[in-house]
């Protein structure tokens, strides 16, 4: 267990599951990793509300993500969905009312992708009558490249995993931060910390201290709009962490009770409609 005692109604913000019960649609069949096993890792971080993010692998189909809203609780579950322009109002509708808040597109690796820079604004003004956001999942010189899209955007916008800020960046050096800042500034955009982020690579990604770094200048820019998620089951990595030790750095991001209750409390309930 964590030494870090979690506030009452903290939320894990972003996490996969996977289930072999129901098939892959893109790339091979993913390690089982269904809701029992999270259930686990909620018992050790001591989080009871949670946020279920559709991964690559379901493509469009949403027969897990919902099963684990449902098994979680819909009472203490929202979901994050993966959706093309062809979905129907019906089934937005259905979503909502199952849970779903976002959508989310991934196109930090557009050769893998199930979602294209084409369809995020057309989506957005569609969720955006729902009260859903746009979570975006790109890394930082992308959110260069596309700071018109991104400040059109009708619907609220979450960045995944700080903006993938890269190490050479430090805290707030790399242009993406300010596109980010701008659009939090205007009240119009969230980020996720992650507290793997693609970490202890020797390809260019972050190291811890410069993760860390990066969540202190965001939480100092706009503590009311971040969120924490624990990317539980971390295929991205090679080694499996301890997701005790990874919920005990969050005491590394925000340095004070009243900044965790923000992060893990105020602002998912705000963000999610807890």
């Amino acid at each position: 267990m964590t030494t870090l005692k979690a506030p009452a109604n903290s939320c894990d913000c972003h996490f996969h599951i996977f289930d072999n019960r129901f098939p892959a649609l893109a790339g091979p069949r993913p390690t089982d990793y269904p809701v029992s096993a999270y259930r686990l890792i909620q018992q050790r971080t001591g989080t009871t509300r949670a946020v279920v993010v559709s991964p690559r692998a379901y493509v469009t189909n949403h027969q897990c993500l919902l099963d684990a809203i449902s098994q979680l609780g819909p009472a203490r579950t929202r979901g994050v969905a993966v959706v093309h322009p062809t979905v129907s109002d019906a089934e937005l509708t259905m979503l909502a009312d199952a849970g779903i808040r976002g959508i989310r597109f991934t196109v930090e690796s557009p050769a893998g992708a199930v979602t294209t820079l084409d369809m995020i604004e057309p989506l957005a003004k569609r969720v955006h009558a729902l009260g859903w956001h746009v979570q975006i999942h790109m890394l930082a010189d992308q959110i260069v490249e596309n700071k018109d899209l991104l400040n059109r955007l009708a619907a609220p916008i979450v960045f995944d995993h700080m903006g993938r800020i890269p190490h050479q960046a430090g805290g707030s050096a790399h242009p993406a931060f300010a596109v980010m800042r701008g659009l939090i500034d205007k009240g119009r955009a969230w980020v996720k910390l992650s507290p793997t982020t693609f970490n202890g690579r020797s390809n260019g990604y972050a190291t811890w201290k410069q993760m860390t770094d990066a969540a202190h200048a965001l939480i100092k820019a706009a503590p009311e709009r971040v969120v924490w998620g624990s990317d539980w089951p971390h295929r991205s990595e090679k080694e499996m962490p301890d997701d005790a030790a990874l919920f005990e750095r969050l005491t590394e991001y925000a340095r004070d009770q009243p900044t965790l209750q923000k992060i893990l409390v105020d602002n998912p309930a705000t963000l999610y409609g807890f």
